[in-house]
């Protein structure tokens, strides 16, 4: 959806902004969605966000903008969100605020066009420019080390010199650039301290070499830059991981689809030409380029995306299907029931692209003590530096010498990638099984659940019913039965008509459904239906039999009352993750709107022994809040719009990719594949993820604790303080990578047991 262009080219006429600002404000108008209540939501590229800091600042400066509601920056994506109050307000205002705090943005388009990561690129031309020049002037401070002295090491310190001031101009210029635009603006940021340590330091040796000084610091320089290079190489390699997993789906997007018109003509439309309502045809080897239902045609499709599964699944007539499902064997025409900017693969697109907004606990705290850094570096390289020239009677090469290496061993690097690497890693991961996570707060809030609370159908079980038995007789009768049940679009129906194998060539008058009850029909001058048992008996032969409790009923008037019962499919996984989630101390219990018996049955097969039934929605959040009052933070499992309120109240919350719109939305993570032992794998993930973090943390804490006193010292040089701070910073990412090992603990064997376990149920939820 996107908004009118009114206020856009009352900006241009007043403002007379160039064409390539005109280009980026007429995209964020093509690509703005307009939300519920009226406010507008548009997402900008802006490449220059590189840490913690960026987006605090993002944040704060563009929501003191009037009329902005809401803001997020995405460090992966290096994307920002903005959601302004109403289409009356101009989105050149964003454009202006992020040029304003200097981070320049530019069209979504551009990502597209920016082939190949030119940032990575250039950020492995400066990390070989930076380790060339420091293998090498390593080389030469050997010599000087070793005892060389007079002219020869004169002659080592202008080579070195000669090597190093480039390395440093080029290899420097990531940390100089963001230095340089954070202090235009009168603002500070982590690569202003980094900056002028370096700066410093080169400065510090070039003196020293012209001075016959017996020390230059040259491999120090190069040193810092190397190994931060080396850090922010790994930080954009693994933020590229995320990016690079939301980019996979964008692409799976086809970019229009062929409209069939009323007299059976195609024309090609663009992707947001389509609107529901359309019949769009759909070629083999094609992909669906909106959500819709099959209308004419049969195909094998791939459905990987959604379900995990390899296997291609058949469709037919009726059948839905999801945008981005490739079609593989036949042609088919679907309506469109949404437009493409709302079909379910830009749903879980958004999701991923929103899997770092969130700002838990750890964030929060680390974006806290980030900001407190540049000052309080400043100040301690200060107080060194005083305390080093009283302490030395005007000494100032080695007051100025000790407050070099702190200036570098306090580079806050291994503290900023604690949390965002650990959940980008953990996104990943998760995103490899088949787990979307919506917010990265999310991570924080399961790894600290104490109770487990599911739904039954739809979500402990497979939501589709299975005939376990039918008593209709073969012939006449189970052609009328399946022709009933093939006019109705209930799941039991369907199921039924599944089951029955003769045609459904039976010739039916008057055939009609009957809300709430089944369908209902005419047959050679008797009535003849499908439906609920209370129903069908009133035209039995028996009457009324209070003895049939359960099942789909099917009878010809003044004829017997023949019962089908059903039967659900639990998820395969079930079994497992109970028995994973048990181990983990969590309490487990069903709620679920359906009967006691069917329930009970469920929850004794896969060993959950509590469990409510009949169950409305506002009975399953009554129930979800009085938890929490008691202390409990559950994490609730859903799938149904009857769940939607339980899943928002609840602490954390799951949804299967089957659940509905609303269930989905509400959910903090949707798994895509049909076991049970995705919820199992998210918590294992959380709590992994949560000690990997507190485990960064504590490295980061520790080396300070141990470094900057050391430093503040003097006993320290900066050659030392840039191989320290480095090597802090590389540990912490190698930390967080053992969260690429994690497993999903689920055996084919249980998986197969779960299969074939069976529980007798209705066939609504």
């Amino acid at each position: 959806m996107t908004c009118c262009a009114g206020p856009i080219v009352a900006d241009c006429a007043r403002e007379n902004i160039s064409a390539a600002r005109y280009a980026l404000l007429d995209e964020m108008k093509a690509n703005a969605r307009t939300l519920s209540d009226g406010s507008v939501n548009y997402s900008l590229s802006v490449p220059q966000i590189h840490c913690g800091n960026c987006i605090t600042t993002i944040e704060r400066g563009l929501g003191k903008l009037p009329g902005v509601k809401a803001v997020r920056a995405n460090l992966s994506l290096r994307r920002v969100s903005v959601t302004l109050e109403s289409m009356a307000r101009s989105p050149l205002m964003i454009a202006d605020g992020l040029d304003d705090l200097g981070y320049p943005a530019q069209p979504l388009s551009r990502e597209e066009a920016d082939a190949g990561d030119p940032e990575l690129k250039m950020l492995i031309r400066a990390m070989a420019v930076a380790g060339f020049a420091f293998a090498n002037v390593m080389l030469l401070s050997v010599s000087v080390w070793n005892g060389a002295e007079n002219a020869t090491r004169d002659l080592f310190h202008f080579v070195s010199a000669l090597i190093a001031i480039p390395a440093v101009v080029y290899g420097g210029l990531p940390f100089f650039r963001s230095a340089l635009s954070a202090l235009k603006r009168r603002r500070m940021n982590m690569d202003v301290p980094i900056s002028l340590g370096v700066s410093l330091a080169t400065a510090m040796s070039l003196y020293e070499s012209f001075q016959g000084g017996r020390h230059a610091y040259f491999d120090a320089a190069t040193s810092l830059l190397f190994f931060l290079l080396i850090g922010r190489t790994l930080d954009h390699l693994m933020r590229s991981r995320a990016r690079a997993a939301a980019d996979r789906l964008a692409r799976l997007s086809a970019k229009g689809g062929f409209v069939v018109g009323a007299a059976g003509e195609t024309s090609y439309l663009p992707l947001a030409a389509l609107q529901p309502g359309m019949i769009i045809r759909v070629a083999a080897g094609e992909r669906f380029p909106v959500d819709g239902t099959v209308v004419e045609g049969e195909s094998d499709v791939d459905r990987a995306l959604v379900t995990g599964e390899s296997d291609p699944q058949h469709l037919g007539r009726g059948t839905g299907v999801e945008a981005g499902t490739l079609n593989l064997t036949g042609s088919i025409d679907i309506r469109a029931t949404r437009a493409a900017g709302d079909s379910f693969l830009a749903e879980v697109t958004r999701m991923m692209a929103a899997a770092e907004r969130g700002r838990g606990t750890y964030e929060r705290l680390a974006d806290r003590m980030a900001r407190l850094y540049s000052p309080v570096v400043h100040i301690l390289a200060l107080t060194s530096f005083l305390g080093w020239m009283i302490y030395t009677g005007g000494g100032w090469h080695q007051s100025l010498t000790v407050a070099v290496a702190v200036l570098i061993i306090t580079c806050p690097c291994a503290l900023g990638l604690a949390v965002p690497v650990a959940h980008v890693v953990a996104s990943g991961r998760l995103f490899a099984a088949g787990i979307l996570m919506k917010d990265g707060s999310a991570l924080e809030r399961m790894a600290t659940v104490t109770d487990a609370v599911f739904d039954k159908t739809g979500t402990l079980t497979t939501g589709e019913p299975r005939v376990r038995h039918c008593a209709i007789p073969a012939g006449e009768l189970s052609g009328i039965a399946k022709a009933l049940a093939s006019r109705s679009i209930h799941p039991a129906a369907r199921a039924l008509a599944a089951f029955i194998a003769v045609p459904a060539a039976i010739n039916l008058q008057k055939l009609h459904e009957v809300p709430g009850h089944g369908v209902e029909a005419d047959y050679n001058g008797r009535t003849v239906r499908l439906g609920r048992i209370s129903w069908v008996q009133e035209i039995a032969a028996a009457g009324k039999n209070d003895e049939i409790l359960s099942g789909v009923a099917f009878a010809v008037a003044g004829g017997p009352v023949y019962v089908t019962t059903l039967s659900e499919q639990v998820r395969p996984g079930a079994r497992a993750m109970v028995a994973s989630l048990e181990a983990q101390g969590l309490g487990l219990s069903v709620l679920s709107g359906d009967a006691e018996a069917q329930v009970a049955s469920l929850a004794r097969s896969i060993g959950i022994d509590h469990y409510e039934a009949g169950l409305k929605p506002g009975e399953k959040l009554a129930r979800l809040k009085s938890m929490a009052e008691d202390g409990a933070r559950a994490l609730m499992v859903g799938d149904g719009l009857n769940d939607a309120p339980a899943l928002a109240a609840a602490h954390v919350s799951m949804a299967p990719a089957s659940a509905s719109d609303i269930g989905r939305t509400a959910a903090d993570f949707v798994f895509t594949r049909e076991s049970l032992a995705s919820v199992s794998f998210a918590h294992h993930a959380a709590l992994a993820t949560s000690r990997i973090v507190k485990q960064n943390f504590a490295l980061a804490i520790i080396y300070n604790i141990f470094a900057v006193p050391l430093a503040m010292a003097g006993q320290l040089n900066p050659l030392i303080a840039a191989i320290a701070m480095s090597t802090s910073s590389i540990i912490v990412v190698g930390n967080s990578l053992r969260l690429y090992r994690l497993e999903m603990n689920e055996t084919a064997a249980e998986d197969q047991a779960s299969t074939r376990g069976m529980a007798p149920g209705r066939a609504a939820a």
